[in-house]
């Protein structure tokens, strides 16, 4: 496996196998890899004949009170699991190799109305942050076909509807979220929950799905499903910043029976879950 620091590195890497009609899978991350990175590598190294990550935790999408110096870092690790899922080059930018200028005099990117709910009302400033890095390293990196996951089921939305604004040449592929037994999304984060927090966190996906099943059923309007499953939340202990309905392509309020998508995020201590379901 290659590992490459600097962009133009990467640039002619990935130049000589765009002249040997090689096809790129990429899967970025932020390192602390997890279960559910390395389904996502899997799924990546079906589709192309080459597949490339990146590790690089993006300060642009921290606000100044997020934990940016706290986030995991284990790259040792991480590198180890890449070359174990046949990783054939991994990106390890620094800040200055992506922001030469700093961050405050650098283009940013905003995909409007996606983003203006969720988690784009509860983080300002986060999602311009993924869209911008994103689009960077699609630019450095060509690939072919992208691969995100489903739990940040915004974001992934906002990219597929980035690449389609833009008419970026690249197929968007989706895996689906990876689960602990207990049915807690995989996180990065998960290992700040103490071990009474961990044992309640899994709250969160079981009243996904028992929303999902009342919402099914129609027992009674979606908006008071919702508004009872953030109640239980609260008094579960949670901090809740939303539990909430919406049309699973674009975000926006439901209107009639279209394909709809739970979506919610947290608080439990200190640490911020996010989750989703889908509902037919």
């Amino acid at each position: 496996m290659l590992q490459v620091h600097n962009h133009n590195e990467l640039s002619a890497q990935v130049h000589e196998w765009k002249r040997q009609g090689l096809t790129i899978a990429f899967v970025p991350t932020m390192g602390n890899l997890h279960e559910g990175h390395l389904s996502l590598l899997r799924l990546g190294r079906e589709q192309a004949d080459k597949l490339v990550s990146s590790i690089f935790v993006n300060p642009l999408q921290f606000a100044p009170h997020e934990d940016l110096d706290n986030y995991p870092r284990t790259l040792e690790q991480d590198c180890k699991a890449l070359m174990e899922h046949d990783c054939d080059l991994v990106y390890l930018p620094t800040d200055r190799d992506l922001y030469p200028q700093g961050l405050q005099q650098t283009t940013t990117v905003h995909v409007p109305d996606i983003t203006e709910d969720f988690e784009g009302r509860f983080r300002p400033g986060h999602l311009d942050g993924v869209s911008t890095i994103v689009l960077k390293l699609f630019n450095l990196v060509q690939p072919n076909v992208a691969v995100f996951g489903k739990k940040d089921y915004q974001q992934w939305r906002m990219i597929e509807k980035m690449v389609q604004d833009l008419n970026l040449p690249i197929d968007v592929i989706a895996g689906e979220t990876v689960r602990d037994p207990d049915g807690l999304a995989m996180s990065s984060r998960n290992q700040f929950l103490s071990v009474t927090e961990r044992k309640t966190a899994n709250q969160l996906q079981s009243l996904l799905v028992q929303a999902r099943e009342k919402i099914r059923n129609g027992e009674v309007s979606a908006e008071s499903i919702c508004q009872q499953a953030a109640q239980q939340l609260q008094r579960r202990g949670f901090e809740v910043d939303y539990f909430d309905f919406c049309n699973r392509d674009t975000l926006a309020p439901l209107q009639g029976k279209s394909p709809a998508v739970l979506l919610a995020a947290a608080r439990l201590g200190n640490t911020r879950l996010i989750d989703n379901i889908e509902v037919d």
